[in-house]
């Protein structure tokens, strides 16, 4: 898939867990789980703006387009 999903590594940058950051944008760790896997088939922009807001970052820090 050419889009990765590097969310674990903002996770450890931040040194923060992935329940933690479930609860602070107020979804559940099943959610956060299939996002951080890859296998989500899309994203909301308002969890994006949550995520991005809770690690202090920018979209692009979490998705990377790889080509094929």
């Amino acid at each position: 898939m050419p889009i990765v999903v590097n969310l674990d590594l903002m996770l450890v940058k931040r040194d923060m867990k992935s329940k933690e950051l479930a609860q602070i944008i107020g979804i559940t760790t099943a959610n956060l789980s299939i996002l951080k896997s890859g296998k989500a088939k899309a994203v909301r922009f308002s969890t994006l703006e949550a995520i991005c807001e809770a690690l202090d970052c920018q979209p692009a820090d979490i998705l990377e387009y790889v080509e094929d």
